[in-house]
């Protein structure tokens, strides 16, 4: 697989972005995703838990699925998943299951990151699968966008 450049990341990044402000819209936690392969985005997704009543719904959950659905596998070799946020072991775990080729993601999470922060689920030697990270791709304004998203919702009494 070619590595994209830092110009593409960005790129990428931006339209997951655009996904994590449509959660935001629909006033769940701006978190959204695409996964690329060979240049063209074949999934996309954004946290729907509050829309879907469903703790699964996840960015990374939905475009997973969403790129497995396209390709007709559940194997997504030459992909890399672009996300705005580090993800959680459950969407960590997903990621490696998926043999994901690549992970690049905005804003690390401190509080529940699976890749660098509390555990490196995707890059933990003991599983079969092992996937490489970019960390802090439009990090600053993934991790704005979230601040904003908490302040509006402590400011309604809610979160």
């Amino acid at each position: 697989m070619m590595q994209p450049s830092a110009i593409d990341d960005e790129r990428f990044m931006r339209a997951a972005l655009a996904e994590a402000h449509a959660a935001y819209e629909d006033g769940d936690v701006p978190i959204g995703g695409v996964v690329v392969r060979a240049g063209r985005i074949i999934g996309r997704g954004r946290n729907q838990r509050e829309k879907l009543s469903d703790p699964t719904a996840h960015a990374e959950i939905i475009a997973i699925s969403a790129a497995a659905a396209e390709v007709g596998s559940w194997r997504l070799e030459n992909c890399t998943l672009y996300v705005s946020l580090e993800p959680c072991a459950m969407c960590a775990g997903a990621i490696v299951l998926s043999r994901m080729d690549r992970l690049v993601f905005g804003a690390i999470d401190p509080k529940a990151g699976a890749c660098v922060s509390l555990y490196q689920i995707t890059s933990d030697s003991r599983l079969n699968h092992r996937v490489p990270h970019v960390a802090g791709v439009l990090g600053d304004e993934c991790a704005a966008l979230l601040r904003d998203f908490f302040a509006e919702q402590r400011a309604k009494g809610k979160k």
